[in-house]
């Protein structure tokens, strides 16, 4: 029985780490154990950066909620307090949203938080 070497599985596996690396500088995009190690950090960071995204626009929305509300007398902590106690379920990508594009609805939203918490 001859013996099977390993020759094409390899090559199948360092073309695939190499594709996955293409565009990087340098040495990570051409020979294959720098690229697989920057592929590794790289795929880990990925992952890592889809939960980190949902905290930065959450972010985001609560600074536009905040400085809107400011403009209108309110803090964010009272404005959000207010507009639970009015029943009013809209979430903080609403109202960023209003916030930006309808600034009249959202002093509105303002007023009757305030009248709320009086």
């Amino acid at each position: 029985m001859a013996r099977i070497k390993g020759g094409l599985n390899a090559k199948k596996k360092h073309n695939r780490v190499l594709k996955l690396a293409k565009g990087y500088r340098g040495a990570r995009s051409k020979q294959y154990r720098v690229a697989k190690q920057s592929v590794m950090r790289a795929l880990a960071s990925s992952y890592a950066g889809r939960k980190q995204k949902k905290r930065q626009f959450r972010q985001l929305w609560i600074a536009r909620i905040n400085a809107a509300a400011r403009m209108n007398g309110l803090s964010y902590s009272k404005f959000m307090y207010g507009i639970k106690l009015a029943n009013i379920d809209l979430n903080r990508k609403v109202l960023a949203d209003m916030a930006i594009n309808d600034a009249e609805g959202f002093a509105t939203l303002a007023e009757l938080a305030k009248s709320k918490i009086a």
